[in-house]
């Protein structure tokens, strides 16, 4: 049985088991509050019953293997009681019990003897709440929760008991399948709670709560199942992951950041990612209705000048796509609301026909007939607790925007411009009439460029491969190369670099007469990484006078020079580097290079591997870009041999991903088009012996 069968029959069980006293009865009681209709299994030493229903002394005793197992016990008590249900075959068992891995010392070592006796078994926790199954009404939850039965909704994983609890208190009308609060993962890591929930078809999107990806090779590849099947994966990330190896000579490491490593594995496999708790609720309610969007064009209504400015400022923060009415459906519009309504996108219709249905319906009906992946009404209701009764006209408006999404089989939303103006029973009632309730302007906004970020992952999933597991190397053992050396290596692989000679001090003049002048002149030295802080590097030298002088200025630091052909009057300079992370293995930095590097902290950070497309679009993304684009001016970059520079580096990080610890090459001098991309400088520290496989 794999990890995944296991957690398959956990979370649709036939069959319980409870093994505890107290939380066992609490645990039979709201399961059969909420309706589950299999046998439950209580296990004890000394009862004869519980809650009415027999009680098993041994797990040996039990009728069957149980699919689904509760533990309720203490830490000691729990590890035998894993043993045991591992040999008698069950599915999975949520060890409810705390002091194990997270307070480290004698509990890590309890939480290995309890990972043995699971010989594999997929065990939910230690230090956790347990699992909810509202589909099918399990609750392997001891504690109190907000959720109630549903057909079909999202699936929560998250790594807090709290924020698990919290959500299911949420009354903003998401309507939540699974909930399964992980623990401390003893067995059973994000990618396979994923690929467990993809197989049950009721489960619409997926939101994990995550401090860590323990496995990110399996997380990859769960996340293209979920692309696969359509089933949107959303992720509130908390915590700082913390980079493998101790990075000592390159700028890569601080411009990539241990956080940007998760950014760049959630965009490449079309993972959202948002901030907080109500972005996270509100992403997965528009992700629960429609899956992905299929572009970035949407359109909005209100009955106010100032939301639709609002609207129109926060989507273009967020790279929406407010397209003009087209031009039929704009005259339409204008006849319906009369000459004293300003026509456009967003659209702020006044309220000349507040509370008139028919109206109404026209108006809605005619912008959702414009062909937008999305449409949005600002509408929030007033409250009723003061003695307030509202007018006809924000039911006529729901039931107009409903009617109008019908009619035109076109995807709609209700937004409240302030969260709680939306109460639950209307965000219920829109839901079941195929319209998306939002709460929160700008959480609506974030929800669906999240959901248009989707739609095209899907576009593009054909291409996608999942992570390789990293070698494990011993960063101890790791050498840097010289320059020279570095830029040979890189060479070989078609990174383009400068004509260049190694020479003793007495030969540097002669040699920089040969290359051609200018020259730059630079210790060679397999220590020092950074030659610039030590006063190693000199550049622009036009004779052999100024190589002579630069030479005795620098023979205190070495007997031997790197002379180099200079490379002048580039476009840009950029830094291309690569940094292995134990998580991700190597992963590729671009940004603004040179001496500014620090200063912009321009970059952007991909996986390996990757394709010419996307260095483009990551590097046409950075700021430095327009300078590659001709910036006042100046003339153009040679952007295509800068793409291939960039995969020349990427390339000999993939043939090295067994010995490389890190790369630099900064700066990479992008030089007018058509003129190519130069490496004026390179730094690479590696193992001599390949590392070994990691990963499951």
């Amino acid at each position: 049985m794999t990890i995944v069968e296991g957690l398959r029959r956990l979370l649709k069980p036939r069959h319980i088991a409870v093994a505890g006293g107290r939380l066992a009865a609490v645990i039979i009681r709201e399961s059969e509050r909420i309706g589950y209709a299999g046998p439950i299994w209580p296990i004890h030493p000394d009862k004869a019953e519980i809650s009415g229903h027999k009680a098993y002394a041994h797990v040996e005793d039990l009728p069957e293997a149980p699919d689904a197992v509760f533990i309720g016990a203490p830490r000691e008590p729990t590890v035998d009681i894993v043993g045991a249900l591992s040999r008698r075959g069950a599915g999975a068992a949520v060890c409810y019990a705390a002091g194990f891995a997270e307070i480290g010392g004698e509990g890590a070592a309890l939480q290995q003897r309890l990972v043995e006796q699971a010989n594999g078994m997929p065990l939910v926790g230690p230090n956790c709440y347990g699992v909810l199954n509202l589909l099918d009404g399990c609750v392997l939850w001891p504690d109190t929760h907000g959720a109630e039965r549903c057909e079909r909704g999202v699936a929560i994983i998250t790594q807090s008991g709290n924020i698990a609890l919290n959500v299911t208190m949420q009354r903003r009308g998401l309507p939540v399948a699974y909930v399964i609060a992980v623990g401390n993962k003893a067995i059973g890591d994000h990618g396979d709670y994923i690929e467990a929930l993809l197989a049950d078809d009721r489960v619409t999107a997926i939101g994990l709560h995550i401090e860590g990806v323990g496995d990110a090779a399996l997380f990859s590849k769960a996340a293209i199942a979920a692309l696969e099947k359509g089933v949107p994966l959303v992720v509130l990330k908390t915590g700082r992951s913390r980079i493998g190896a101790e990075m000592a000579m390159s700028h890569t490491s601080s411009l990539a950041g241990p956080d940007g490593l998760y950014d760049a594995l959630f965009q490449r496999y079309g993972v959202a990612r948002v901030g907080d708790v109500p972005a996270f609720v509100e992403t997965l309610k528009l992700m629960h209705m429609f899956g992905g969007l299929p572009g970035r064009r949407i359109s909005s209504m209100s009955c106010s000048g100032g939301e639709a400015a609002l609207i129109a400022d926060i989507a273009e923060d967020r790279g929406l796509d407010f397209a003009p009415i087209p031009e039929a459906n704009a005259a339409r519009l204008q006849t319906l609301l009369t000459e004293k309504v300003h026509v456009a996108n967003p659209l702020d219709y006044h309220t000349y026909i507040w509370g008139d249905a028919a109206a109404n319906e026209a108006v809605f009906g005619e912008m959702l007939a414009s062909g937008y992946d999305l449409n949005l009404l600002v509408l929030d209701q007033p409250r009723t607790d003061r003695g307030l009764v509202p007018d006809g006209g924000f039911a006529a408006a729901r039931a107009a925007i409903a009617a109008a999404a019908k009619k035109n089989a076109a995807r709609a939303a209700v937004v409240a411009s302030l969260p709680e103006n939306m109460p639950e029973e209307d965000a219920k009632a829109l839901m079941a009439l195929g319209v998306a309730p939002l709460q929160g302007i700008g959480d609506a906004l974030t929800a669906t460029a999240h959901a248009a970020a989707f739609g095209a992952a899907r576009a593009r999933r054909a291409g996608l491969v999942a992570l390789k597991p990293p070698a494990a190397l011993d960063i101890g053992k790791a050498r840097v190369l010289s320059e020279h050396e570095s830029k040979r290596l890189l060479a070989r692989h078609g990174l383009e670099v400068p004509p260049s000679r190694l020479a003793r001090a007495v030969e540097v003049a002669s040699t920089a007469a040969a290359l051609g002048f200018p020259v730059a002149v630079k210790i060679h030295s397999e220590t020092v990484a950074h030659k610039s802080d030590v006063g190693g590097v000199k550049l622009g030298l036009r004779s052999r006078a100024d190589v002579a002088d630069a030479v005795d200025a620098m023979s205190h630091l070495s007997d031997r020079f790197l002379v180099e052909r200079m490379v002048e009057r580039p476009v840009a300079e950029l830094i291309v580097g690569v940094v292995r992370d134990a998580q991700f293995g190597p992963t590729l930095t671009v940004g603004a290079g040179g001496v500014m590097v620090e200063l912009l902290q321009d970059a952007t950070t991909m996986l390996l591997p990757v394709t010419a497309e996307e260095v483009r679009e990551r590097l046409m993304g950075l700021r430095v870009a327009r300078l590659l684009e001709g910036f006042r001016g100046k003339p153009k970059g040679d952007i295509r041999a800068t793409v291939r520079a960039i995969l020349a580096v990427a390339d000999f990080a993939q043939r090295n991903a067994d010995r490389l610890v890190e790369l630099d090459v900064n700066p990479l001098f992008v030089l007018p088009e058509g003129y190519g991309a130069v490496a004026a400088d390179a730094l690479i520290r590696m193992v001599d012996t390949p590392g070994t496989g990691a990963g499951r």
